[in-house]
């Protein structure tokens, strides 16, 4: 019985790029362009062995020139036993040239940054498939000169449905999950074909086709309660645009903008230090305009405040608000004791 065909999945431009520099960072000799073809995620998956791959060329021709135009040095290494030889060329980007120049440096806030902005990284860009071309890099005997993970960010996900609905949209799979909104007391399963996770406002979001509803729909992944299973005799239906997550982090952005609460804050206090950095002056003193996504999560946050906050409007967010603070105040309030015990 001849083996199954690899089932083909769209691969972003992004991650194509991604993982070319990362396999010539990780070799000291250089590759040629029959081993990046054959092997780095995004182009091994058109490569034909003894075939026809003038246009598979043509895009790495093009795609070395985006690298350079990042900035990215890119160097090539003629072989010696055959100097002029274009079929012989060896491309790398030399550790050395890529690192930061002596005379820059950071400060701790900025290097906070960075390591913010890595969250997106770690989990988010190096797929499975990067990994196994990595993997085959190896297999040809080239060693990689510094592991990997000095130039993949640190940090990690830490919701534990990250990883399978990463899976799912490079498998072009549908999903199902437990899923608990505010105010419900059950999750309620939802089924959804996974289209981006992006992160927005230090959390990650699900942006999938609801298959129950018929439209797409955002979802919180520290609300997916449970694990997250695969449907099966389920399809995806046709492979998801490139675009689909800067489409969700679009339509988070528009919600993010569109809504705004109006709270006061004790001046000097911790919430007036941490609130005020973030929103801008309100019509009166003390007072601070927040952009928000979601109501309940700002209302715990603000709730953790205690009395340093009031919130003035929208009344929907001060009742949340409240909610919580009456919640904590009846959750450490000692139950009554009963007559008799008065009595004795």
């Amino acid at each position: 019985m001849s083996p199954t065909p690899e089932k083909q999945h769209p691969v972003t431009v992004e991650e194509r790029l991604f993982s070319l520099v990362l396999a010539l960072i990780a070799t000291q000799i250089g590759l040629t362009k029959a081993e990046i073809l054959s092997t780095v995620q995004g182009y091994r998956q058109r490569f034909q062995v003894g075939g026809d791959n003038a246009s598979l060329e043509r895009q790495f021709e093009r795609d070395k020139d985006d690298i350079r135009e990042l900035g990215i040095p890119l160097e090539t290494i003629e072989s010696p036993d055959d100097p002029g030889s274009n079929h012989h060329l060896r491309y790398r980007i030399p550790k050395g040239l890529y690192d930061l120049p002596a005379d820059i440096s950071f400060s701790p806030d900025e290097i906070m940054l960075l390591k913010l902005a890595a969250t997106v990284w770690r989990e988010g860009s190096l797929s499975a498939e990067s990994r196994r071309a990595l993997t085959k890099l190896n297999s040809l005997g080239i060693d990689s000169t510094d592991p990997v993970i000095g130039y993949a960010p640190s940090l990690r996900a830490r919701e534990a449905s990250f990883e399978p609905l990463s899976k799912a949209m490079d498998r072009g799979q549908v999903v199902a999950f437990q899923y608990l909104k505010p105010g419900e007391s059950a999750p309620r399963r939802r089924v959804i074909a996974p289209l981006a996770v992006v992160l927005h406002e230090g959390r990650w979001h699900l942006y999938g086709a609801d298959q129950d509803a018929g439209a797409t729909r955002t979802f919180l992944l520290s609300r997916i309660v449970g694990p997250v299973v695969t449907v099966p005799g389920t399809i995806a239906g046709p492979p998801a645009a490139d675009d689909q997550g800067q489409r969700a982090l679009a339509e988070l952005d528009t919600l993010w903008r569109a809504q705004v609460a109006l709270i006061t804050v004790e001046p000097g206090s911790d919430a007036a230090v941490r609130l005020s950095k973030r929103g801008t002056p309100g019509p009166a003193a003390g007072d601070v305009e927040l952009h928000y996504t979601d109501l309940n999560i700002l209302a715990d946050e603000l709730a953790g405040y205690g009395p340093e906050v009031l919130v003035l409007n929208p009344s929907a967010l001060r009742d949340a608000v409240v909610s919580r603070l009456r919640h904590v105040r009846d959750a450490h309030t000692p139950a009554p004791q009963a007559e008799e015990d008065m009595d004795r």
